[in-house]
This record gives C-alpha cells, sequence and structure tokens, in this order.
C-alpha cells in the first residue's frame, strides 16, 4: 500500500481543541501490576486510569533499552484526556530485569510478539473492552509507539485488537541513513565498544556510558546484526516469516520522526515503515526549528516541552474513533 509523507514545518502553538487535546486533568497515582507473557516471564506494568469517562484504551510501546519511567509526562498527560494508559518494561529491562543481566538469555523479539502481546491482551480483556473487529467494543484500543515500538507493532501475534498505532522515532537503524558523525559514532560502537562491554560485563552495559539501561546480550547481537541491512530484518533472509506477520497488518499507522532525529531520520523511517505494505501509513516530518518545540532528537517526544505532539497524536486517535462508529453499508451491497 502507497504511503503518504509529510513534512511539517510548525506546530500551531494553540492547537484545534478537541474533546482529546482539551486541557488534561490532575494525574492520578498509577497502579502496579504485573503481566504474564504466553511463555510465563513475568512483566512490570503500570496502569494509569482515565479521568472522567473513558474514551480509549492506549498502550505505550517503548524504545530498545527505555524504561517504563520515562514516558509517565505523557501517560499522565493522555489518562487526563480520558484515556486509560498501560506502560511497560520488557523484559530484561527496568523492574522486568532480572538480578543480573550476565547469562540471561532472550529473543529481540520477544518484546513485541511476547511482551507487548500480553499488554495488548490485558487491555483488550479489560472491563468493557472487546476485540478489535468483535460487536459491542466498548471503547478503542491504540498503540503510542517509541523506536522498537514501531518495529514492536508488527512482530504481535494479537495486533488486530489494536485499531492504530501512532509511533515516534521509528526507523530501520542502519548507519547509511545517518548524517557522517552519527554514522562513525554508531560504527565504533558496533564495532569497538559494544564488543567489550559485551565480553566485560556479559551485556551491553551501557549504564557505564551513561547512556541509559544496560541490554541483555542477545538483544545487542540481534540488533547490531539488523541494523547491517538499509531496510533492517527486512533484508534478512532468515527473516522471511516476520516480513509475511507484518504484511498481515490493516490498522492504520503515523509514523512522526524529527529532522533532527541522527538516529532514525525521515529516510530511515521510510525504508523501515514500507514493511507495512499492506497498512495504510503515514510519515510526517517534524522540523524542530520551526515548531517551537525546540531540539527533538532521538528522545525529545516524551518530554514535557512536546506536548504539541502528544496533542496531535490524541487528535489522531479521535479521527480514527469517529470512522470506526460510523455505519457501514452490508457487505454485498
Amino acid at each position: 500500500m502507497n504511503a503518504v509523507t509529510a513534512r511539517v514545518t510548525a506546530v500551531p502553538a494553540a492547537p484545534v481543541v478537541t474533546a482529546a487535546a482539551a486541557a488534561p486533568a490532575a494525574p492520578g497515582k498509577p497502579e502496579r501490576l504485573t503481566l504474564h507473557a504466553a511463555d510465563g516471564y513475568p512483566l512490570a506494568a503500570l496502569r494509569y486510569r482515565s479521568h472522567g469517562a473513558e474514551r480509549a484504551r492506549l498502550i505505550v510501546a517503548g524504545a530498545t533499552g527505555v524504561p517504563q519511567g520515562f514516558y509517565r509526562r505523557f501517560a499522565e498527560y493522555a489518562a487526563g484526556c480520558g484515556y486509560t494508559v498501560l506502560t511497560l518494561d520488557y523484559r530484561g529491562i527496568g523492574l522486568s530485569r532480572p538480578k543480573t543481566l550476565r547469562g540471561f538469555r532472550m529473543d529481540y523479539l520477544d518484546w513485541g510478539r511476547l511482551d507487548l502481546a500480553a499488554a495488548v491482551d490485558a487491555m483488550a480483556a479489560g472491563e468493557g473492552q472487546g476485540s478489535r473487529a468483535g460487536p459491542g467494543q466498548a471503547v478503542p484500543l491504540y498503540m503510542v509507539g517509541h523506536s522498537y515500538g514501531g518495529h514492536a507493532f508488527g512482530l504481535l501475534p494479537n495486533h488486530d485488537k489494536v485499531d492504530g498505532l501512532y509511533t515516534f522515532a521509528t526507523g530501520a537503524g542502519w548507519h547509511g541513513w545517518m548524517p557522517l558523525a552519527e554514522r562513525l559514532r554508531v560504527k565504533l560502537m558496533w564495532n569497538l565498544i559494544g564488543p567489550l562491554l559485551t565480553r566485560w560485563k556479559g551485556c551491553l552495559a551501557w549504564s557505564k556510558l551513561g547512556m541509559g539501561e544496560d541490554l541483555p546480550l542477545d538483544v545487542y547481537r540481534q540488533w547490531k546484526h539488523w541494523c547491517r541491512y538499509p531496510h533492517y530484518f527486512f533484508d534478512d533472509p532468515e527473516m522471511a516469516r516476520v516480513a509475511a506477520g507484518f504484511a498481515t497488518v490493516r490498522a492504520p499507522i503515523m509514523a512522526v520522526n524529527a529532522a533532527d532525529d541522527l538516529w532514525a531520520p525521515p529516510n530511515s523511517r521510510d525504508a523501515f515503515m514500507r514493511g507495512y505494505r499492506n497498512a495504510p501509513w503515514f510519515g510526517i516530518t517534524i522540523d524542530p526549528a520551526a515548531s517551537g518545540i525546540g531540539r527533538i532528537g532521538h528522545m525529545g517526544y516524551f518530554r514535557p516541552q512536546a506536548q504539541a505532539l502528544w496533542s496531535a497524536a490524541l487528535d489522531w486517535f479521535e479521527g480514527i474513533g469517529r470512522e470506526r462508529l460510523q455505519p457501514h453499508p452490508p457487505v454485498g451491497t
């Protein structure tokens, strides 16, 4: 399916206010949950209850090595706008991490096909919530992705329960899509720093460099391998089944990338998103200088100054919700 991409040079200082974008209510304390993946692995999650009537449900699919606490402000904002929000730590990360990562074995794809899938089942089975296509569904279920979160959606065995994906900073990870300076830094990490850290600590010990959460060894190895390819794992001959899974996705997708995102620039986004070949996906490029948001990079989408981007995401979901409620003629008429 052909994609539509656009360049946004400015985010309005006072965006059009819909029910979703109205000033959110005061945040409440999230509920701590333990989800269990299909293989039994326990996952730490937080549920932020909607304030007032529940408009929809929302899962935050985080980036590689980013703990769920990073998305707290966004989750509180969405909850104040009437969304019940679930965040989670993938296995090996944050509160879902074992005592030591040395010797911890997993598959990078588990974060999507097992961990995120458990979150989808939990939110889809909640009170008043049915499947995406099921009759009598009270509220829709959406997903907001960050980087890997845009990959994980296509890995879900139950993506049909989700009505739409809005993802920030998703890209193919290939160094060739990056500016020269970032390209050199990434190659240094993959070829020198990464091997030294993994031999020393038995994992990619990013915390030793002040770069965030440590990553399980298998995540590092698979990530490094797929980042060799311009279209990530879609170019890997061993991943044909994964590509076929992405082809089954039909939900609408919005993919937003900042022009100053060195790790996932717009051309990297487009290279990866073409894997959703049967889904209606749309790409937006944000110009940080003209938007009034300031520097975004790869992580700034979920920082407080990016609230206008959050409003835009919720407005987009509202549009899907309105379309979902429209009567459709019977098949064959």
